[in-house]
């Protein structure tokens, strides 16, 4: 999810046994350069908008990537955390992955996400 122009694809096929089935990615400009660099086929599925995505809709998996918008969490942002609503899109992660149950999540870290996701589990409790 929220591909870019492919960071965890290119760690992932470089280390080997991994197969994409689909990427999320909403800017025209790095999906284009993700499709000029993977030129993925068929059998990969493209989400233009990850909070539009059914579950029912994903093929299975075992890994779920998320490199989402660090923007918010990150110190070279404002870090309003959940307050912005590029950080929300941490949600959709989480969404889908309680639906689908992969074996693997490998999420993109700042250290402030951290912090935020810490104070929503005290707080819903």
């Amino acid at each position: 999810m929220f591909a870019g122009i492919g960071g965890f694809r290119t760690g992932l096929t470089r280390a080997g046994g991994f197969r994409c089935v689909g990427h999320c990615e909403i800017d025209k400009y790095a999906n284009a350069s993700y499709e000029a660099i993977y030129e993925p086929g068929k059998e990969e599925r493209y989400y233009h908008d990850a909070t539009k995505i059914d579950p029912a809709d994903l093929p299975d998996f075992d890994l779920l990537c998320g490199g989402f918008p660090c923007q918010a969490f990150s110190i070279a942002g404002r870090r309003r955390g959940f307050d912005d609503t590029r950080g929300t899109l941490f949600f959709e992660i989480a969404r889908l992955a309680q639906s689908k149950r992969p074996s693997y999540l490998l999420l993109e870290n700042v250290p402030y996400v951290l912090k935020c996701i810490r104070y929503i589990m005290c707080c819903k409790q």
